[in-house]
Formats: structure tokens, sequence, C-alpha cells
């Protein structure tokens, strides 16, 4: 009797084994990580045509990393809560992230939100006008925004910090992509006028407007990442628009509202990767509307509440793979500053020349006019 027991149980143990499904395997590992990048009370904000200082904080500023290893080649995605990232942080950050990982440095894409109430890092870099003449270097250094030398060491420094944590924090993990689209939020800021020009910004209702000049980009481009437990683990979002909201005091700017809306409609504390698309002239600024525009605060929610309500639409219906080659290719372009008339040279300094009155911090830009 025993015997024709045991025997059964063994029996069904083989059954069993053969119910359960093989555990799904991946070829592809990702990982994320986020370091806080917040600038101090006191530093210069970035952005304007003057010097201005962070007197309040309104939320963190991240280093955002997204890595990706599908076992022959490791590429890395990082976005930066900032107005730029100046060409040496990225070459100095590639090269200390080849060091500590061996991540070369041509798989690793460095690009910044573009957010106006961000870090010290432009317009003016350190010693830039060293060379030049009196009245250029009291204009650049005393009266331009200006990069912080000791907040670039800071930044470079977290930006590989988050690398070599997404690196230890890899999985295998199921892939998604996709895209979605938003257009109620951005806004060309090239106008067309009466006169046959087209103005940047030739403000909100002006009569002299006939039509935007240059179209948007509404695509909201979205990777998701999942563990094999089905667990999401990162996401990665570009859309291009202006981060010019600028909430109240140190902040990401509407990329927080971004990753608030991401990260509260699915519950999830997963990092949220921004990438700014090509936003040279994209804001969310609609000189022909005639409304009154929002406060800052509400503007910012708006802004990435939707593109993050898209970016949660698009990460819901994508399909998943568990595998996908990796690659890079880059280029790196030179272009030419174009050199201003010498009228406007000459207009530029007679403005420049003037003595101001005390406390008055107004600058005045001489831009040329565009037919293009």
């Amino acid at each position: 009797m025993r015997l024709r027991f045991l025997t059964l149980l063994a029996g069904l143990s083989t059954l069993t084994l053969h119910a359960i499904p093989p555990a799904p395997t991946s070829s592809i590992k990702a990982g994320f990580a986020e370091r806080d990048i917040t600038p101090g009370i006191g530093m210069e904000q970035p952005g304007g045509y003057g010097k201005s200082f962070h007197r309040t904080f309104h939320d963190t500023c991240k280093v955002r990393v997204a890595l990706f290893d599908d076992g022959k080649k490791t590429v890395v995605v990082i976005g930066l809560d900032s107005l730029v990232v100046p060409r040496q942080v990225v070459l100095d950050a590639r090269a200390q992230i080849e060091k500590a990982t061996g991540i070369t440095g041509d798989a690793v894409l460095i690009c910044a939100s573009h957010s106006h109430s961000s870090g010290p890092v432009g317009m003016v870099m350190p010693g830039e006008y060293d060379t030049a003449s009196d009245l250029v270097k009291k204009l650049a250094y005393e009266e331009s925004s200006c990069a912080d030398p000791g907040y670039l060491l800071r930044l470079t420094h977290e930006i590989v910090a988050g690398v070599v944590a997404a690196n230890q924090n890899k999985v295998p993990v199921q892939l998604g992509c996709g895209f979605g689209h938003e257009d109620k939020v951005s806004f060309n800021r090239r106008l067309r006028m009466k006169n046959g020009q087209s103005w940047s910004h030739p403000g909100v209702g002006n009569p002299d407007i006939l039509e935007y000049a240059g179209p948007i980009d509404p695509q909201v481009g979205v990777i998701g990442a999942w563990d094999m437990q089905g667990q999401l683990v990162g996401v990665v979002v570009n859309f291009a628009c202006h981060a010019t909201t600028n909430p109240g005091g140190i902040s990401a700017n509407w990329i927080q509202y971004l990753e608030k809306t991401i990260q509260g409609g699915l519950g999830t504390h997963a990092p949220v990767v921004f990438m700014q698309g090509a936003c040279g002239d994209i804001t969310q600024v609609d000189n022909l509307s005639t409304s009154q525009r929002p406060k800052p605060e509400e503007w910012s929610q708006l802004v990435g509440g939707r593109v993050g309500a898209e970016a949660i639409r698009v990460l819901l219906s994508m399909p998943k793979i568990t595998a996908a080659p990796t690659e890079t290719r880059q280029e790196v372009l030179k272009i030419k500053r174009r050199p201003p008339s010498p009228q406007r040279v000459a207009r530029s300094l007679e403005i420049a020349g003037k003595p101001r009155a005390a406390g008055d911090s107004t600058i005045t830009v001489v831009s040329p006019k565009r037919s293009c």
C-alpha cells in the first residue's frame, strides 16, 4: 500500500512539473536611475538675457538615465533637467563613464530638457571671454547669464554616477515602443506678419499676425521597459516643446508634471527619462490666442499632464518584445555662426555704451528683421 502511494505521488509530481510553463526569458537588459542636480538658492537661473537668481524651490532637478544592453552592445540615454548641456560636460562625462563601466563614449547620448528654471549651465561659459575687450567682458561676466564652474563639475559627476547605478540595476526586460499624438499644448512661436516678415513672439493677439510661420511636432515617442514579472522599471518619453512654463522657483519645469502623471496614473515609482525633441520654435505660448494665459503652475500642469496622459495611453497599448538589437550612430555638425551686419554691431555698441540708472537691469535686444 505504501509503495502504491509513493508511486502515485511521484506521478503527480511529474504531471505538475510538466504543467508549469517555462519562465519567460529575454535577451535584452535595461537599467534606470536618477540623480539629484537641484541647484542651490542664490545660484543663477539660466535662459534669460540678463542675470537672474533663484530665490525659491519648487521641485527637484534630476539626471535621468536609461540603459539598454542586448548582450553585445550597451547604449545609454541621459536626460538632464537643465537649460543646455555644454560640450565639455558631454566629453568629460563620456570619458569617465567609459573608464567606470566600459561603455564606450559613442554609445552615450546626453540631452537637456531646456528647462529655464534649472541650474547654472550657461549661457556664458567660465573663461569664455577672457581675451575679449573690457566692454565685452563686462557684458558677458557681469550682465549675462553665466555658468557656475562648481555646478558643471557636480553635473558631470552625477551623470557618471547615474550611469553606474543604471548599469548595476539592469535586469532582463520586456520592451515596448510606440508613438502618441498631442497637439493641444504646443505652438510655433514664429508667425507671418502683414508686412511680409516672420516674427518670433510678436505678441498675443497682435492684429498684424496672419498665420503660423512653421509647424509643430505633435508626436509623443515612448519606450517602456518591464521586468519579467511585468513590473514597470522605466520609461523614456520624447516630445518637442520649450520648457518655459516656469512654475515658480527652482524646477524641472513641466517635465515634473509629465513624471507625476505617468507615475501616478500607473501607480509606480519607475524613473521617467525625458528627451526634448526639436523644439527650436515650438513653445507652449499661442500667439494667436486672445484668451487669458494660464498661471505658471497651471500651465506646467497642463503641458506635463497632457503629454504624460498620452504617454500612459501608449504604454498601455504597446506590444512587448524580449529581443532587440542596440546600435548607435553619431555625427558632429559644425555650424558657422551668422555674422551680424556692421550696422547692427554699431547700434549694439551704442546701446551697450549708454550709462544706466542705478538698479536698472533692462536688457535691450537688437534683433535682425527676418523674412525667411
